[in-house]
């Protein structure tokens, strides 16, 4: 199909900056709209004297924002959410406002305008803890915990949105995304906290036994596979798991950041299980593959040697 601007929401934040970079080196017009909250400008600063790029901060909450953004857009990805854990046990209902309430707002003004196809960026978190390995986009979801609730229910909408209104939807599960821009806040992830600590000369710190897995994958094949789902007929009102398909214990990652941080003398150490924490869980990434050609070009150790390399 020929389509006009592609509009990314959350553009500005990890994932989405990344996106944006591969989509305006790909030669679409690419419109970004994103608050600020924790997207940062500065991940944007080599598109903004590029005619083809126009930046719109607002609010998914704020329909007149959404309305300005979605001007002249034929595609929609949308990455703009509230995304940690943490935050949203203690803020539910902001939570859900901007994750369900923003997603409903833009999948709306999406039907008044020119946009053919919706793009939904959700997560893995969706599945819960898992009943089999590796999973697969037919395993029962079941949130545990209100981001995760939040995303399952934009997804619905989603699905609303195409079966009654023909609005062409896509829907993508990322698993544990990692890479240049992740947040190292108190809110990132593993990976980003363990480097923090090694970087300063400390012990990165494993909650358990570290012999939980997860599935880490680099957000270049993260983009690669969403920026394959545009212009493929064969994508649409499917969902689909993005992972590198391969699980990595916790003890591994720690021993394989230690070995390509080069810091001599750390081991890690060990505290307690935190309640709550999946024990195992990877992707089952056999539909991204056959339906969108998608195949993983960074293997974990590539992937953070790669990060390391940006980061230094």
């Amino acid at each position: 199909m020929t389509f006009g601007k592609i509009l990314v929401t959350g553009g500005a934040g990890f994932i989405g900056s990344h996106l944006v970079d591969a989509l305006v080196n790909d030669g679409y017009e690419v419109v970004v709209f994103d608050n600020l909250s924790t997207g940062k400008v500065e991940y944007l600063e080599g598109h903004m004297r590029n005619s083809a790029f126009r930046f719109v901060e607002g609010d998914v909450r704020d329909e007149h924002a959404v309305s300005k953004a979605l001007d002249g857009v034929g595609v929609v990805f949308h990455l703009a959410a509230l995304t940690s854990v943490p935050y949203s046990v203690k803020n539910p209902q902001v939570t859900w406002a901007v994750n369900v309430g923003g997603t409903r707002s833009l999948l709306e003004a999406s039907l008044g305008g020119d946009v053919e196809c919706f793009v939904f960026v959700s997560s893995c978190a969706v599945y819960g803890e898992p009943e089999y390995l590796p999973v697969d986009e037919n395993h029962p979801v079941r949130p545990i915990s209100p981001y995760a609730e939040s995303k399952l229910e934009a997804e619905r909408v989603c699905g609303v949105f195409q079966e009654e209104y023909g609005l062409r939807t896509v829907v993508f599960r990322p698993f544990n995304v990692y890479g240049l821009r992740m947040r190292s806040d108190q809110y990132g992830g593993v990976i980003s906290r363990f480097i923090e600590r090694l970087r300063a000369g400390e012990s990165p710190v494993i909650y358990g036994d570290g012999e939980q897995t997860r599935d880490f994958v680099h957000v270049g094949d993260v983009v690669e596979a969403m920026v394959l789902s545009l212009d493929n007929g064969n994508a649409v009102g499917r969902t689909f798991n993005i992972g590198s398909g391969r699980p990595t214990t916790i003890k591994s990652l720690a021993r394989l950041l230690i070995e390509i941080a080069g810091v001599s003398g750390v081991e890690p150490v060990y505290s307690r299980a935190r309640v709550g924490d999946i024990r195992h869980s990877y992707a089952d990434i056999s539909r991204v593959k056959d339906v969108l050609g998608f195949e993983p070009r960074f293997s974990l150790k590539k992937g953070l040697l790669t990060l390391f390399q940006d980061l230094s």
